[in-house]
């Protein structure tokens, strides 16, 4: 492609997408289908044809094929390969920003067209951290399927932070601060830490009085940036105190923690917002409770520039409302 490339488009009834490019003072009319689009976004995102074609349930040798189909269509190369990895050539970057486009305008036409009025299909992959993400996330997840019963959800649930930009992730809830400048991010709440242990736990080993009385507790601890997390911090009345605790069990994964505390093996801190359920049930006793822990914010995130779809806001929309409702800090 030579000279400044303009792009105009339309989608007919059948479902295909008709693109015009010109280059120079030549025409050349392209008809696409929005699985063809589909392919060619997904291989962008995954960086590769086999990443992509698993996503998209295909075979490697399928979405090879379809790759071919679109170049010929275009008469030009528009992915560059290697034996490891592919990337777009300038001309792909202006395919993949006018096929997003694309795929976007016509999620959201089928969303805003019926007669029933707006109505939410398609599939949402969502991805939260382990406890939060069995626990209230889930919950709330089954509330918002249950308004808009045409979708289809997928949620992985993991302490390790996706790659949303080759993930095919439409939301990611995570806690901490974002330093990655290729994500944008929504906060939902703000939550403290607290101090939990089983009845069981505190029947056989007491209620420290304070957090210096850690130091003679088993502790659970969590690899936080690949190191354990050991030293705990606590606030009030403007007292800043920081312990540093010791126990026989570490885990990668908060789940694993909070299983471990319910077991009765020690004490946890944890997220509030990960075991409110359990605080409520009375299968974890809040400790020090006059004691506050370290606060962490809850985003959503989301990849920047990416057209997000109608039924993706209306769920981040929704997810900002139920956080809110929750008990502030």
């Amino acid at each position: 492609m030579d000279g400044m490339v303009r792009t105009w488009g339309s989608i007919d009834n059948s479902g295909t997408v008709h693109i015009i490019f010109k280059h120079g003072l030549k025409m050349n009319p392209l008809d696409l289908t929005l699985s063809q689009l589909q392919l060619f976004v997904r291989i962008a995102d995954a960086g590769s044809l086999s990443a992509a074609a698993r996503q998209l349930q295909l075979t490697p040798a399928a979405a090879s094929a379809g790759l071919k189909r679109i170049e010929s269509a275009f008469g030009t190369r528009l992915v560059e390969r290697s034996t490891r990895s592919m990337r777009l050539t300038p001309e792909g970057e202006v395919l993949l920003e006018h096929a997003r486009r694309a795929l976007g305008d016509m999620d959201d036409a089928r969303a805003l067209i019926g007669a029933s009025g707006e109505v939410l299909s398609g599939d949402v992959h969502v991805a939260a951290p382990s406890d939060l993400g069995r626990g209230l996330v889930s919950s709330l997840l089954d509330r918002f399927i249950e308004q808009h019963p045409e979708l289809r959800l997928t949620l992985y649930v993991s302490d390790t932070l996706q790659d949303l930009v080759r993930e095919r992730v439409d939301l990611a809830i995570r806690y901490g601060d974002l330093p990655d400048s290729s994500l944008v991010a929504r906060r939902l709440h703000l939550t403290p830490r607290a101090l939990v242990a089983s009845p069981d736990y505190i029947a056989r080993h007491g209620v420290p009085a304070h957090p210096s009385e850690l130091a003679h507790h088993n502790c659970l601890a969590l690899y936080r940036s690949g190191r354990p997390h050991l030293s705990w911090s606590f606030s009030r009345d403007g007292e800043d105190l920081t312990v540093r605790v010791q126990g026989n069990r570490l885990a990668y994964d908060g789940a694993l923690v909070r299983q471990w505390a319910l077991q009765g093996l020690g004490i946890a801190t944890k997220a509030r917002l990960d075991i409110l359920q359990d605080i409520a049930a009375g299968r974890l006793i809040e400790l020090l409770p006059d004691w506050r822990g370290e606060l962490f914010p809850l985003h959503a995130m989301l990849p920047a520039g990416r057209h997000m779809p109608l039924r993706v806001r209306r769920l981040l929309d929704f997810l900002g409302e139920q956080f809110a409702r929750l008990e502030s800090t």
